[in-house]
């Protein structure tokens, strides 16, 4: 009987001792920049990033193409638009953080060459619990507003 109701306990408990080790699981998708002047020091890239299992939040990217990078959030103050740096970045499952013209993004500094149209560049993002995830992102034109 004792052998039983050990049994019993452990099973009850596998389902939350299994939840709770899910890995964080975080995926990219459709990763793009804006084409840069020849003599454009900064640029910005976006893309979607979604997780599953358990949350996750984005500390950083890097990218061979660039000296620094940094998230930044386009904010407007005063009539203003401006360009912050923000801390990490929560990802929820279900809740994609869409990086995109005008709200968060991926700000390129430094740049070691100008952003073609029709090339790509590598860029790695980096998780608080997930892998780093590398990707291309493709080099939309110079105004673009998706990829």
């Amino acid at each position: 009987m004792r052998r039983l109701i050990l049994t019993l306990a452990l099973l009850a408990a596998a389902p939350a001792t299994l939840h709770a080790q899910t890995p964080a699981n975080v995926s990219v998708t459709a990763p793009w920049a804006r084409a840069t002047a020849a003599s454009a020091m900064n640029g910005a890239a976006y893309a979607t990033l979604s997780a599953s299992g358990t949350a996750d939040t984005l500390t950083g990217a890097s990218t061979p193409v660039a000296g620094m990078v940094e998230l930044h959030q386009t904010i407007q103050a005063n009539g203003v638009m401006q360009m912050r740096p923000t801390g990490p970045l929560a990802i929820e499952p279900g809740k994609p953080l869409v990086l995109s013209p005008g709200g968060y993004h991926v700000m390129l500094m430094h740049l070691k060459q100008p952003l073609k149209q029709g090339e790509s560049f590598p860029i790695t993002f980096t998780f608080a619990h997930a892998a780093p995830v590398t990707v291309q992102a493709k080099i939309a034109g110079p105004g673009a507003t998706a990829p």
